[in-house]
């Protein structure tokens, strides 16, 4: 998988398990601050978006993951 693939595996996993976490109906409630916690990583992703920098694509970088391959037409 590529950088821009993890991004959206690592976002996904955190925005579903602050939610989890964070809303009163769920059985895995802790508080609702969790719910920053979501605030935060769309924040980020609209960032990444608007930017086209993200810090956990730096880190995978620096793990060795690979970038896209940009598709030629």
């Amino acid at each position: 998988m590529t950088v821009d693939r993890w991004i959206h595996v690592f976002a996904g996993t955190f925005i579903l398990l602050s939610l989890a976490l964070g809303v009163d109906g769920s059985p895995l409630f802790v508080s609702r601050w969790w719910l920053a916690f979501t605030a935060f990583v769309g924040a980020n992703l609209l960032q990444y978006g608007l930017t086209n920098f993200c810090p956990m694509g730096v880190i995978l970088r620096k793990l060795g993951v690979r970038d896209s391959l940009v598709c030629a037409r």
